[in-house]
């Protein structure tokens, strides 16, 4: 265990020597392999900040079905159970509101402020209204459900307009679902660039270190004990330009968090974009040292069978 533990000491300490003999050109690998690093880590940034949010949202639908301008009291009340029935077609609780054209006016006053504007149009120009509340959906076949019972309701007398108020809802949850499949074929894409980025800087200082590593087999040491060093220098690269991705992306949050404050104030909402919690900052720094594992790995494989 000791000479195991004195062997990778020793690697690690060949490939820091290795490192701050050319700062300069690692540097630069750095800063390529943290621009790369730094889009996903961003996205996903964004995806874990809205991911709360969106799952807050209530997802059941809410159907809003408006009665004609000219359809008589009589006839918006006795619509009602025909209403009912057919949202119970679905099989899944229903509560049922009936929104007076009177009520629906005074709430619009309440909320806009509009009395006077609202007072010079005369009459009431609100129709009266229902509102029904469907919860217990899950899946797309319940989905179907809702858009077969909104037909069957807009197919009613006296009914003039239906809505589907938790529309956007699904909206929202389909866009975040096509963002997250947007960031795994980013992230596929440059980790394939992490990877030929470090490939191709450990194939310069294999062939940099030729003399040395010829004169190495020549006393006795074996292909690990060489490859050992180049290793831990496509992980330390991979590691170090994954912190400076996220460092990149949390200093972005302060002007991007500014911009946002303000929209969000419009909404009356104090959101704001955290950076990742410490478990995801540590499973990203894994995955970089990882990536650039990997490229070593590749890369000494491939070239020191070369120099055999």
């Amino acid at each position: 265990m000791n000479s195991w533990l004195r062997q990778h000491g020793f690697a690690l300490g060949d490939a820091f020597r290795h490192l701050f003999k050319t700062p300069g050109n690692f540097l630069l690998n750095v800063l390529v392999v943290s621009i790369a690093l730094a889009l996903p880590f961003a996205g996903l940034t964004l995806l874990e900040n809205v991911r709360p949010v969106s799952e807050q949202l209530a997802v059941q639908p809410e159907i809003s079905i408006f009665m004609a301008m000219d359809a008589s009291r009589e006839r918006a009340t006795a619509v009602g159970p025909e209403i009912k029935r057919i949202a119970q077609e679905a099989k899944h609780p229903v509560k049922l509101e009936f929104i007076p054209r009177e009520k629906a006016l005074s709430t619009l006053k309440d909320k806009t402020g509009l009395d006077d504007a609202i007072t010079t149009l005369g009459a009431n120009p609100l129709p009266d209204a229902y509102v029904v509340k469907m919860t217990g959906f899950q899946n797309d076949g319940d989905a179907k459900k809702i858009t077969a019972i909104v037909e069957k309701l807009k197919a009613l007398s006296g009914v003039e307009y239906v809505q589907i108020d938790s529309a956007w809802v699904e909206r929202l949850a389909a866009l975040l679902q096509v963002m997250r499949l947007i960031l795994i074929f980013l992230a596929t894409t440059l980790a394939v660039v992490v990877v030929a980025v470090v490939f191709n800087t450990i194939r310069l200082q294999v062939m940099t270190q030729r003399e040395e590593i010829e004169v190495s087999r020549l006393v006795g040491a074996t292909d690990s004990f060489i490859c050992r060093p180049f290793y831990y220098t496509g992980a330390l690269l991979g590691l170090i330009a994954g912190a400076v991705a996220l460092i990149a992306v949390a200093v972005a949050l302060n002007p991007l968090n500014a911009a946002i404050a303000d929209f969000a104030r419009l909404y009356a909402s104090e959101f704001r974009l955290a950076p990742l919690d410490l478990i995801a900052t540590l499973i990203l720094l894994a995955a970089s040292a990882f990536l650039g594992l990997i490229g070593a790995l590749l890369s000494v494989q491939r070239h020191l069978a070369r120099l055999a």
